[in-house]
C-alpha cells in the first residue's frame, strides 16, 4: 500500500456512502470502525441492524467499491457487524463496543455477513482442535498433514489462526502468496503440503486487533480467493478454545470431522471437552483424541518420564466412546524440528516420532471414510458464496 494511502483518506472516500436510511454519510452515522490497513489491503467493519443484514448488503459493496476507487488499493474487505453502540442497552459506556452476544449452538451468527462453504476441488476438510492453546495443536496439524500427505493423498492446511498464526514458521515458509491470471492467490508452498495463512500477509509480529466479524471476514477471503486446485484433504488449524471465530468456523466450514488434541492431564482434559462438545452440538463428526506429550523420552538414557501423567486423553476417548488416535512424546526432536521449519514427518520419516503421526493419519483417514459411508454420500465439497 501506498504510504500517501492513510484512514483519514478512507474515511474520506466513505463519506460518499450513504447510510441505511439515507440521511447522512456512514462515516459521520458513526458506523464505520475497525479500519485495519496493510500491504495494499484494507479491512473494515460497517455496524448495522442485525435484522437488516440483508437489506443493506448493496451499501457494504458500495462501501468496498468507493475505497477501491483509491489509488494504491489493491483488495478491500467490508463486513456488517451488529455491536452495539455506547448508550444503547447493554452499551458498556466505555467508549468500546462490548462483545457481541453469541448465538445459540447450532443457530448462524447474526452479526456476520460472510458465510464460508465450498472451495471446488477440496474433498474433505478436518478441523484440528484443542480446548485450550499451548497444547501442540499447530504442531501436530501440521505433522498430521504432512503424514496423510506422506500415506498417498494431496493435501493443504489452512492457518485459521489469525491471532497467532504459527503455519509459516513451523514450515519454513516465508514470503507473500502470489495472485493468479483469474485474481485468486497461489498457495505457498512447504514440504510439499499447499499453505495459506494470515502469516503470509502480515508481519510477524503485528497485532490482529479485530473482534470476530473481522477475523470470519478475512478467514473467509483466504479460503476463497485461494486457487488450492485438487485436494483429498484440507487441515485446518483452528484457533484455541471455543470462542465466537471457533464457532462460527464450525457452523460454516463444511467439515468432514475434527480432531481433538489435548495433553494427559485433568485441566487440559476439561478443556478438550468443551471444544469436542462444541463440535458435536454442530453436528460435526468428532474423529478421535490425540494425547500430545504423552510422555517425555530421555535422548540420552530412553527413559521414560510421564511429566505431565499419561493415559488421561485415551480414558476420556474411552468414557465418550471416541477412537484414541495416539500418543506423541514430548520429544527434543519434534520441538527442534519444529522450530526449524523442518517438521519431524518431513524431516526425519523414518524415526518413531514420525511413525506415530503416520499411524495417527492413517486412523484419521479410516474415520473419515468410516463417517462418509455411514452418511452414504461424500463429504461436502468445499464451496463459498461471495
Amino acid at each position: 500500500m501506498s504510504e500517501a494511502i492513510d484512514k483519514a483518506q478512507i474515511l474520506e472516500a466513505l463519506k460518499r456512502v450513504k447510510g441505511p436510511d439515507l440521511s447522512s454519510n456512514i462515516v459521520d452515522l458513526g458506523l464505520v470502525s475497525e479500519i485495519v490497513v496493510h500491504n495494499a489491503k484494507v479491512y473494515f467493519s460497517i455496524k448495522v441492524d442485525p435484522a437488516r443484514a440483508e437489506e443493506l448488503e448493496p451499501l457494504r459493496q458500495a462501501s468496498e467499491q468507493a475505497v477501491k476507487e483509491l489509488g494504491g488499493v489493491d483488495e478491500v474487505a467490508a463486513t456488517l457487524t451488529a455491536d452495539r453502540e455506547q448508550g444503547e442497552p447493554g452499551g458498556n459506556g466505555s467508549g468500546a463496543a462490548p462483545p457481541r452476544q453469541s448465538p445459540p449452538m447450532g443457530a448462524p451468527s447474526r452479526g456476520d455477513s460472510v458465510h464460508m462453504g465450498l472451495v471446488p476441488g477440496v474433498k474433505k476438510i478436518v478441523a484440528v482442535a484443542s480446548g485450550k492453546g499451548g497444547v501442540g495443536k499447530s504442531t501436530t496439524a501440521v505433522n498430521l498433514a504432512l503424514a496423510l500427505q506422506a500415506n498417498g493423498h494431496k493435501v493443504g492446511i489452512f492457518d485459521a489462526d489469525v491471532y497467532g498464526p504459527s503455519l509459516p514458521r513451523l514450515l519454513g515458509v516465508f514470503g507473500h502468496p502470489q495472485a493468479t491470471a483469474e485474481g485468486s492467490l497461489e498457495p505457498m508452498v512447504g514440504h510439499g503440503l499447499k499453505v495459506m495463512s494470515m502469516g503470509f500477509l502480515v508481519e510477524e509480529d503485528t497485532p490482529m486487533i479485530w473482534r470476530g466479524p473481522m477475523v470470519v471476514s478475512a478467514l473467509n477471503q483466504m479460503l476463497k480467493d485461494v486457487a488450492w486446485g485438487d485436494l483429498d484433504v484440507l487441515v485446518v488449524d483452528m484457533p484455541p478454545g471455543t470462542g465466537d471465530v471457533q464457532l462460527t468456523m464450525a457452523q460454516q466450514v463444511p467439515l468432514a470431522g475434527a480432531v481433538i488434541v489435548s495433553t494427559p492431564q485433568d485441566l487440559a482434559l476439561i478443556d478438550a471437552r468443551k471444544g469436542l462438545n462444541m463440535f458435536r452440538k454442530v453436528s460435526v463428526p468428532v474423529l478421535g483424541i490425540v494425547e500430545n506429550m504423552s510422555f517425555f523420552l530421555c535422548p540420552k538414557c530412553g527413559e521414560r518420564s510421564e511429566i505431565f501423567g499419561h493415559g488421561g486423553a485415551e480414558q476420556e476417548a474411552k468414557t465418550l466412546d471416541l477412537p484414541f488416535l495416539g500418543g506423541v512424546p514430548l520429544h527434543m526432536e519434534i520441538r527442534e524440528t519444529s522450530d526449524s521449519g523442518q517438521p519431524i514427518v518431513a524431516s526425519a520419516p523414518e524415526s518413531e516420532q514420525a511413525k506415530i503421526y503416520q499411524d495417527i493419519a492413517s486412523k484419521v483417514w479410516d474415520e473419515l471414510e468410516r463417517h462418509q459411508a455411514q452418511s452414504g454420500r461424500e463429504a461436502p465439497q468445499i464451496v463459498v458464496e461471495s
